[in-house]
């Protein structure tokens, strides 16, 4: 990853390597039965090369890659 992607989340707010977000819309996971409800905390995220998803590991799911546009900065 470069030093200059920025990452954002729905509301702009920049996003680093370690934040916690929150869900704004229920998502269910692909290759499981699990969804993971709106408004559920992810902590400690991690980028990727792509200034549209995040990496990160909740209860249900581990290894879990989301997009940027579900998320806000909690």
């Amino acid at each position: 990853m470069t030093d200059d992607t920025i990452v954002r989340d729905s509301n702009g707010a920049q996003l680093t390597d370690g934040d916690s977000v929150t869900l704004i819309k229920d998502l269910k996971v692909k290759g499981t039965s699990e969804t993971i409800k709106r408004g559920t905390v992810v902590k400690n995220i991690r980028l990727t090369g792509n200034p549209g998803e995040i990496e990160c590991n909740t209860k249900q799911v581990k290894g879990l890659v989301l997009k940027t546009e579900f998320l806000k900065k909690a």
